[in-house]
């Protein structure tokens, strides 16, 4: 199974960012036989401005062009496509930071709502993020059935949380996606270690695909370094810096190999965890 990781620099203009992603995958590399899951960053769509922006484009799912952009090129360039996430309108006024799963056809796998909001203060321009200003939390664990096996989703600062991970393999996650816009003082220290650490706890692949760079004039700044991560911590693929895919071959019976030689699920003394 190929696995492709689209790294971008994406803007405030959504036409640019779609005709991006767009003119990138009808350069996919791909063996035409082979299954063909793609993921794209967070905020693939819409970046770089204030969270409040997002609300300008937030409709609800039904009605959403950019759900609807997306599923078209899904079904155009016949991928499973991990769609980075879009603004979605929430109930109470906010968005929902929302990642659809479309299989080839462009028909919805599944979707998952961001759990965890970036509160934070960063040594960065931006100095000070509060995505609660805008976003809602999601309110569940999300294990997606694809044709190339079972998908958890996460995104961005999810990372950060070992009992989303840990909850995801309990549900039967093989694969885990994570579409992400790291900044770059975050990202420099702590990304790597984030993404191969939760493939070793729960003995999935990882797939964290990231914006990069200086997004909008330099008002935002992104670290970049789209990984590919194996269920033994082995950094399979890498894009440190610029835009555009980076692919690898992923092999399940390798993680069912690592599984069986080292049962940590079945080891693990503490009960499971469970969303607040």
């Amino acid at each position: 199974m190929q696995v492709s990781l689209l790294q971008c620099q994406s803007s405030r203009s959504v036409s640019d960012n779609l005709a991006f992603i767009e003119s990138q995958l009808s350069l996919l590399p791909r063996k035409t036989a082979e299954p063909q899951l793609v993921v794209l960053p967070e905020c693939c769509l819409l970046f770089g401005g204030h969270e409040s922006q997002q609300l300008q484009y937030a409709t609800d799912a039904e009605q959403s062009p950019l759900k609807q952009a997306l599923a078209e090129l899904a079904k155009r360039y016949r991928v499973v496509m991990v769609a980075g996430s879009i603004p979605i309108l929430a109930e109470d006024g906010r968005v929902y930071n929302r990642c659809y799963v479309f299989d080839a056809d462009g028909s919805v796998l599944g979707q998952y709502d961001k759990l965890h909001l970036f509160d934070v203060e960063v040594t960065d321009g931006t100095k000070q993020y509060r995505e609660s200003d805008a976003f809602c939390p999601g309110k569940q664990i999300v294990v997606v059935d694809t044709p190339m096996g079972k998908l958890g989703l996460a995104i961005c600062y999810d990372i950060r949380f070992p009992d989303l991970f840990r909850a995801l393999r309990e549900a039967g996650a093989e694969l885990i996606a994570v579409p992400a816009a790291f900044t770059k003082v975050t990202g420099e220290a702590h990304w790597q270690v984030l993404l191969q650490a939760r493939a070793i706890e729960t003995q999935c692949f990882i797939l964290g695909a990231a914006q990069w760079g200086q997004h909008n004039q330099g008002s935002r700044e992104t670290w970049g370094q789209s990984m590919i991560v194996s269920p033994w911590g082995e950094v399979v693929a890498q894009k440190r810096q610029q835009t555009g895919w980076l692919q690898a071959e992923v092999d399940l019976q390798s993680l069912q190999a690592i599984r069986a030689k080292m049962p940590v699920m079945t080891h693990n003394r503490f009960i499971s965890p469970r969303l607040k």
